[in-house]
């Protein structure tokens, strides 16, 4: 049985479609004295640029990759019945279209500005262009294949419309999604290496205060959305999901702890966290009973998880407004 979500990262053909997280954009405030210097993670570890410049740069990448995203819910829609192998053929069951776009303009103009400025990110500057170039080509042809479906065109020309647009979406989706994959996997690895930065830069100028706790959860929270299963990867590798709970579970404690001691610290975001761990504990006991296999765990279960995660991302943003510490 076919399980579908609302939003999705990358759309494939498996028997369960699950639901990955939007990407948190990178936290601002980041103490002065760090601004412009480059931070050094792990002995080897590339330095992460802290620099305003740097976050904006990465900032625009998020909102591109998060707003965008509706293209691959348009692909999924689509895939729930046409056999992309074969095309509409108009005999499905239920003839369901595809999604509207989002106007992106603004965002791609802030992407390919943001790619020609400095700091150079090489690797991710590439793989944003490349991913834009293909969303500039996926996206006109969604945008007049659904309203081909909207009015219902496919009646009065038996389907001749509908093979038509097939033929470019069936060319195209490949590429996008395996561009967007690559986009948003080279994001996450930058926006890691900067994130653990910026934590290390907080505690140095104000100490594990409230900000400082606000931000390790969502790191550590961002890290278990990382490790959700997907189409192309339902299997979970379960030591290394443990590894990541026992990390968030440490951070939730201590975020917990400092709650306790300083009341009102954080505002509508302090059950957040544990609700979440809640959440995530129970399905890590479902996907051991099941060897990882998230196919055979509850699909309905990891959206709770992810829905829950993106409030996070929101809530945070304004967690500490009232914080005396």
């Amino acid at each position: 049985m076919r399980i579908f979500t609302s939003r999705a990262f990358a759309v494939a053909a498996v028997s369960l479609l699950l639901q990955v997280p939007t990407i948190a954009p990178v936290l601002s405030g980041t103490p002065a004295f760090a601004q412009s210097a480059a931070v050094a993670g792990s002995a080897g570890e590339v330095q992460a640029d802290l620099s305003d410049d740097a976050i904006g740069k990465m900032n625009a990448y998020v909102e591109f990759l998060n707003r965008s995203i509706r293209a691959s819910e348009s692909l999924q829609r689509y895939e729930s019945w046409v056999d992309m192998k074969q095309g509409p053929t108009g005999k499905e069951r239920v003839i369901y279209g595809l999604y509207s776009l989002y106007d992106v303009r603004d965002e791609i103009a802030a992407v390919e500005e943001a790619a020609r400025a400095k700091p150079k990110m090489p690797e991710l500057d590439a793989a944003m262009l490349a991913y834009v170039e293909v969303y500039q080509k996926l996206a006109p042809v969604v945008e007049k294949a659904n309203k081909y479906y909207e009015r219902l065109d496919y009646k009065s020309d038996k389907m001749e419309g509908a093979r038509a647009f097939h033929k470019d979406i069936a060319a195209l989706a490949p590429t996008y999604q395996e561009r967007r994959e690559t986009a948003d996997l080279t994001l996450r690895s930058e926006k890691v290496k900067l994130d653990r930065a910026s934590l290390d830069a907080l505690e140095q100028a104000e100490g594990r205060k409230s900000r400082w706790h606000v931000r390790n959860v969502m790191i550590r929270a961002e890290a278990m959305m990382d490790l959700m299963p997907d189409n192309e990867k339902p299997i979970v590798d379960m030591a290394v999901f443990k590894g990541e709970l026992d990390a968030y579970a440490g951070a939730v404690r201590a975020f917990d702890d400092y709650a306790i001691d300083h009341p009102d610290s954080f505002h509508v975001f302090e059950s957040r966290p544990a609700s979440l761990l809640s959440k995530l504990r129970d399905l890590d006991e479902q996907l051991r009973k099941v060897k990882g296999d998230a196919r055979k765990a509850g699909g309905s279960d990891i959206e709770w998880i992810v829905s829950d995660y993106n409030t996070m991302v929101t809530t945070s943003q304004t967690a500490t407004t009232f914080a005396k510490d």
